[in-house]
């Protein structure tokens, strides 16, 4: 989708009465959920915790990182699916709402498998390959990295 279409239909939601914009055309399919506060401060404010456990991270886990190397590569036997974007992370389209999937679960090639909020628009992520999700990498709510592994799938 355009950038300027994109951000024509942001405009057009937070001006208007609507809270919740949802649009499907052959190229992607784009989600507008307005907040109830104004867009740039809770941006503004989740930009810095997301950014600090990041740099925090690979400074704690320096020393233990040789140890933890040889363990993820068992984890990872199956197809990997991987974010395509930063943002966070979510199972279910709602909080109320079932799992898009679960472990154990067949999923087909193209299947949504996962939700990925980006600044406050909320992205369906596929199913790169059909077979059986036997890992959730990810905790519901957690903010994730561009190639960070999501789910396995043999």
């Amino acid at each position: 989708m355009d950038l300027r279409k994109l951000k024509t239909l942001i405009d057009l939601v937070s001006e208007s009465n609507i809270s919740e914009l949802e649009i499907t055309e052959a190229d992607g399919k784009v989600r507008i959920v307005k907040s109830d506060g104004t867009v740039a401060v809770p941006l503004a404010q989740a930009m810095p915790m997301m950014a600090a456990p990041v740099a925090a991270a690979p400074v704690a886990a320096a020393a233990p990182a040789a140890a933890a190397a040889p363990a993820a590569a068992p984890v990872e036997t199956g197809h990997v699916v991987k974010s395509p974007m930063v943002g966070t992370f979510y199972r279910a389209s709602g909080p109320n709402a079932k799992a898009f999937v679960e472990v154990g679960q067949q999923v087909k090639e193209g299947q949504a498998i996962c939700i990925i909020e980006a600044m406050k628009i909320m992205n369906e992520i596929d199913a790169d390959k059909s077979g059986t999700v036997t890992k959730i990498l990810v905790e519901n709510g957690q903010p994730v990295e561009f190639g960070q592994p999501l789910f396995i799938i043999e």
